[in-house]
């Protein structure tokens, strides 16, 4: 009878010594790939909830496996242990003191395991919210890591001599090295180190866990572990060399990087709601004296942002869409509680400014300068955060659900230090890019350059243009008060209309939007702000903003300073009539007359409609489908890379032979055609001793030619030299000839060498310039 085994008593199943090395390779394999997280998170905070699923997955597969439990039991384990530990690590703020489950934190983990994934492709990076949003490196590490530790447990070891089995074991580590990356961001995290480490030990480990046949001697055993070894150097050389090497010239820059978060629509477009600035007469005369909201924390000066307009099309200014948007214009990103900064700012903080929603109902949400933390406090808004998107580029905040009375913030923001035109004499323009403004009339141009006069400097030429529309203007909102009727709109006839009568009448709308195209005729950056300016005494603590307090102005990008704001809108209301005697009317013969047809139909709508019509008009009956870009796209890229620059060299080059060829003296176009074999030679990879003189240079030309007929460079070399130095004259078919020998050369070189060289010689460029100027520096230039 045998005694058995501790193993056998209790009903344990060990790993094998070689089933350990399993898993500690897979398992560092699998910590490679969970790196690639680093760029969306913006720091390492994501490791602890990522190294713990990593460290719980591996835990669960091996006890379930130690104790031999079934699929089901071992599901059951896993789970429990997952939404057990999940807790603590990855939403630790919602655990009970940090460490024990709670109902929330078990729904956060519940939602971040399948909502999580979505959520962080088009959150704003760095990812700080939502809570929840830790548990997709936690649930990434800790599904791979109990699949693949299993696979070594239960599987690997039962057939150790079948190679492909361990190749499936790799899928899972692969999935999550590629998984981060693609939910990653355009600048990867040390991608050809992490690259290059990943495929050296993956493929080391598939040549060493290769076992032989049983029967191997112990000679040859020893023979097949030098081998081996032998193998696995060359592997990590090959390993280092090639994929260091395909990274440095294969790799795509960043900005083409294929990531998935630069693939997603964003789910808000600012084009589907109409232009803010398009509605201003409607606070300006049909809620004028209503509460839209109120607001806690205002300091004197401050005026509340509601959106950013950049884009002009010819009859509006509108915040810049998606498709438009440029590197200035910013996009709106789903966003937590903390807000990307602008960078781009003479900042000056404000903290805990409470805005209550009183009368307002849209999407555009009042805030102050550019807000870096935003909390809801109260109302239907506090349900609807995860609807909150973010403009860091212009201040602009979007609640794609709407506002309603009774819902209430809180936001910590920067502002932009007031600075006045003596202040920025000498302060150039910013180079920020915006999108073009569209349709724009002449008379803006043509009254930019007169109201600047002689200024010289861009502060000095706004200030002039500034004070020019608010000393000579006149305000008028077009209420059934004002002395004269305005007109609204922003668009190119409206402008032209303010512009070209005889007095400028109008309002923030008009002006704003004169003055912003003005800057913009200069090239200087400049857009429109539309928001509320309430009048602040300093010792109110709330604040009620009406209708009446809506304004725009406009801002300008200085250098190193930021967006300074300009306000072009007179404060004259009382407008002088126009003396200029009417002329007598006199009888005439009645006539019938046709029908006026002085407006076109377009004059009749909004300019919301003429947005919308534009949009239809511009549809096209057949568009491809989006595969066809994305196949086109995929064949064109590497085709650019490689094609590019070898059409570049081969220009060139070209240019260079022409000129050698071409020269006005035939001796020197004899020299020119040495010169172009050498060149080509070197190209081709040969050893040049460029310090040397012709003849030697033939000789060791000719000890690496790979052809088996002689090339005779060494008679060539001799008679470049008589036509260079003899002093005798050269005839032109002299010259001809050696080019002729100098190409046929060439030619039977490149037959010899291997496509390799032939292929990387059209991306080099080589110049016998040097070795001329050291012939010609050592007195044997032909006198």
């Amino acid at each position: 009878m045998t005694t058995p085994t501790p193993n056998d008593s209790k009903g344990l199943r060990m790993p094998s010594p070689r089933t350990w090395f399993d898993i500690a390779v897979l398992v560092v394999l699998m910590a490679l790939g969970l790196m690639g997280f680093e760029p969306s998170f913006g720091s390492y905070n994501f490791l602890l909830p990522a190294i713990g699923g990593l460290v719980l997955g591996a835990a669960t597969a091996i006890g379930t496996s130690l104790f031999r439990l079934g699929l089901i039991p071992t599901t059951l384990v896993a789970l429990a242990a997952y939404f057990l530990i999940a807790s603590p690590l990855a939403v630790p703020q919602q655990a009970i003191i940090g460490v024990l489950p709670s109902l929330q934190s078990l729904g956060s983990v519940a939602v971040g395991s399948v909502y999580g994934w979505a959520d962080i492709l088009t959150l704003a990076t760095p990812v700080g919210a939502p809570q929840y949003i830790a548990v997709v490196p936690y649930a990434a590490t800790w599904i791979v890591s109990i699949v693949s530790v299993t696979l070594a447990c239960r599987w690997l070891s039962t057939r150790p001599r079948a190679p492909w089995r361990f190749a499936v074991a790799l899928i899972g580590p692969l999935a999550l090295y590629l998984a981060s990356i693609l939910i990653g961001t355009e600048q990867p995290f040390q991608a050809g180190a992490r690259g290059v480490v990943f495929a050296a030990l993956a493929l080391i480990w598939l040549g060493w866990r290769r076992e032989g046949s049983a029967s191997v001697a112990a000679e040859g055993a020893a023979r097949l572990r030098k081998r081996k070894l032998a193998g696995t150097a060359i592997v990590v050389g090959a390993a280092i060399l090639l994929g260091g090497g395909a990274g440095f010239w294969i790799a795509p820059p960043n900005d083409q990087r294929f990531v998935l978060r630069e693939e997603i629509e964003p789910p808000f477009d600012p084009l589907e709601y109409p232009s803010p600035l398009s509605g201003y007469r409607h606070y300006t005369k049909q809620v004028t004296d209503d509460v839209m909201f109120t607001v806690e924390g205002l300091q004197q000066g401050d005026r509340i942002r509601l959106a950013t307009m950049d884009s002009f099309t010819g009859k509006l200014w509108n915040v810049t869409g998606p498709d438009t948007a440029a590197d200035g214009s910013g996009a709106f990103q789903l966003v937590g509680r903390t807000l990307p900064q602008q960078r781009f700012v003479t900042p000056d903080a404000r903290n805990d400014v409470v805005f209550t929603i009183a009368g307002y109902d849209d999407v555009w949400m009042p805030s102050l300068g550019y807000a870096e933390d935003l909390e809801f406090l109260g109302g239907d808004a506090v349900e609807e955060r995860d609807n909150l998107r973010y403009n860091a580029a212009t201040g602009t905040a979007v609640l794609t659900s709407g506002l309603d009375a009774g819902d209430s913030y809180r936001i910590d923001a920067t502002v932009q230090q007031p600075l006045s035109a003596e202040e920025l004499r000498d302060v150039g323009a910013a180079s920020v890019e915006l999108p073009p403004v569209l349709g724009v009339p002449d008379v803006v141009t043509t009254k930019a350059q007169e109201f600047a006069a002689s200024a010289a400097t861009p502060a000095q030429q706004l200030e002039a243009i500034r004070s020019a529309l608010a000393l000579q203007g006149f305000l008028s909102h077009g209420r059934a008060s004002d002395t004269v009727p305005s007109r609204a709109g922003h668009g190119a006839d409206r402008i032209t209309d303010l512009l070209e009568r005889n007095q400028m009448v109008g309002d923030e709308e008009q002006y704003a939007s004169a003055f912003a195209l003005m800057a913009r005729s200069f090239g200087y950056p400049a857009r429109v702000v539309m928001g509320f300016a309430p009048e602040i005494t300093g010792d109110e603590e709330l604040v009620e903003v009406t209708g009446d307090d809506v304004t725009a102005w406009v801002e300008v990008a200085f250098d190193g300073v930021g967006w300074v704001s300009f306000d072009p809108t007179p404060e004259e209301t009382d407008i002088p009539q126009d003396q200029t005697p009417k002329p007598r009317s006199e009888p005439q013969p009645q006539v019938r007359q046709p029908p006026r047809m002085d407006n076109d139909d377009e004059d009749l709508l909004s300019p919301v409609e003429l947005e919308e019509n534009d949009e239809e008009d511009d549809e096209l009956p057949f568009e491809l489908p989006g595969w066809v870009y994305v196949l086109a796209v995929s064949l064109l890229v590497p085709a650019l890379i490689v094609f590019v620059p070898m059409l570049i060299v081969a220009l060139i080059k070209a240019r260079r032979m022409r000129r050698r060829r071409s020269a006005a003296a035939p001796h020197d176009a004899v020299a020119g055609a040495w010169d172009e074999m050498i060149d080509r030679f070197s190209e081709l990879g040969f050893s040049v001793p460029r310090a040397s003189t012709r003849l030697r240079m033939a000789e060791a030309l000719e000890r690496q030619a790979p052809t088996e007929e002689p090339l005779k460079l060494r008679q060539l070399a001799v008679a470049t030299d008589a036509a260079v130095f003899s002093g005798d004259e050269v005839e032109p078919e002299r010259s001809e000839r050696s080019w002729s020998e100098a190409e046929a050369a060439v030619a039977a070189v490149r037959a010899g060498v291997s496509r390799m060289r032939r292929f990387l010689s059209r991306y080099r460029v080589r110049s016998a310039r040097d070795w001329a100027k050291k012939m010609a520096d050592g007195g044997t230039e032909r006198r």
